[in-house]
């Protein structure tokens, strides 16, 4: 029995932790490739930041966060953090139908990750019954 099914609150915080470790890494990777077109010793940055991002993606996926949702997650808060912190580093243009963009992005993240809550509670009853013995589920 892994640390995450004893203790399912210990679970989900090391879950969103390898995630949020995922996010920066990836983000910083794809900061970094903008910097190293000017500072080549940058794509060290690069390797590490994008290796990173996939170890503790793969981390988050064996704590038994769904791929769906981690997946989502990590690509939307990506794509969000990265146009944000490219306009503040780079003065890249970040205008209001891409601020709407990002914000259908929260928005659809938001709706895999309640959808997928949803499906766990309504899949945590008939699994209980199921295991129950004598049960006819």
């Amino acid at each position: 029995m892994t640390d995450s099914a004893a203790d399912p609150a210990t679970g989900s915080a090391r879950r969103w932790a390898f995630l949020a470790a995922a996010i920066v890494l990836e983000v910083a990777g794809s900061l970094s490739l903008k910097g190293a077109l000017t500072h080549p010793a940058l794509y060290l940055v690069v390797a590490l930041g994008y290796s990173g991002a996939f170890v503790f993606l793969a981390l988050t996926l064996r704590a038994r966060m769904p791929l769906g949702v981690a997946y989502g997650i990590w690509g939307a808060a990506g794509v969000a953090l990265t146009a944000l912190l490219s306009a503040a580093i780079f003065d890249e243009p970040l205008t209001p139908l891409m601020g709407a963009g990002i914000a259908i992005i929260i928005a659809g993240v938001l709706c895999v990750e309640l959808g997928a809550q949803r499906a766990r509670a309504a899949a945590a009853p008939a699994h209980d019954a199921s295991a129950t013995p004598g049960s006819t589920a």
